[in-house]
């Protein structure tokens, strides 16, 4: 059984949050703040964080921080009421793998809670390549198969599908992106991605305006998500 740690200083959006998550058949463990949250990371290593941006004392993004500086893999959703594109891009900067707004719908956490758990079949990311459902990319040749067709894609394109591909369901801020496929001293700017990211759905996607795989994160940036 798969354990949840709910940290949020709302204590009836805690408990709406367990409610459901247990009726899903997930163990939960809940805080109120920072303080408590890490000594329950600590103690007990959760298998995924759902995380509100803004507590008393040590707030979300001081938590989240301390938890990647130990543990890069653990999944952490990041619960906020803020609307402004910058405080979601620091929690993602910080290392959270996602975030949800409030009010929460809770049918959407759930659905997101399991995808950031759901166990992606893929081939292990070495020398050879990823394998993400029928998506399959090949690092020795550089070369891209959609349900074993090739798909010709340039050389930026290539690596920003790399880079999305290497963490499926993560969410990607566009300066995230930008620094991994272009190196932060590349005179541009992050809106190039969108571009790019144009060019691979309309290479990739069977219908590239409504997209099923690229998806479009409003305000920050973009999740690849390929079962």
């Amino acid at each position: 059984m798969k354990k949840l740690l709910i940290v949020d200083d709302e204590v009836d959006i805690v408990s709406s949050i367990q409610y459901v998550l247990n009726q899903e058949g997930f163990a939960t463990l809940s805080a109120h703040d920072g303080l408590k949250a890490m000594q329950l990371y600590e103690n007990e290593r959760p298998d995924l964080v759902i995380l509100d941006l803004m507590m008393p004392g040590i707030d979300g993004l001081e938590v989240c921080r301390r938890i990647r500086s130990v543990d890069k893999r653990t999944p952490i959703l990041m619960l906020t009421a803020r609307t402004s594109e910058i405080d979601t891009v620091v929690g993602l900067e910080l290392g959270a793998n996602d975030y949800i707004a409030k009010p929460v719908r809770l049918r959407e956490l759930v659905a997101r809670v399991k995808a950031h758990l759901r166990e992606t079949p893929k081939v292990q990311d070495n020398a050879k390549g990823i394998k993400l459902g029928d998506l399959f990319i090949d690092m020795e040749s550089r070369t891209v198969l959609v349900a074993e067709k090739p798909v010709e894609l340039t050389f930026k394109e290539f690596e920003l599908l790399l880079a999305m591909a290497r963490q499926p369901n993560r969410v990607f801020s566009r300066d995230q992106l930008f620094a991994q496929v272009w190196g932060s001293d590349f005179l541009g700017e992050s809106r190039t991605v969108d571009v790019h990211i144009r060019y691979l759905r309309e290479k990739l996607e069977s219908n590239p305006s409504q997209p099923k795989h690229i998806l479009t994160v409003r305000g920050v940036g973009y999740r690849l998500v390929w079962d």
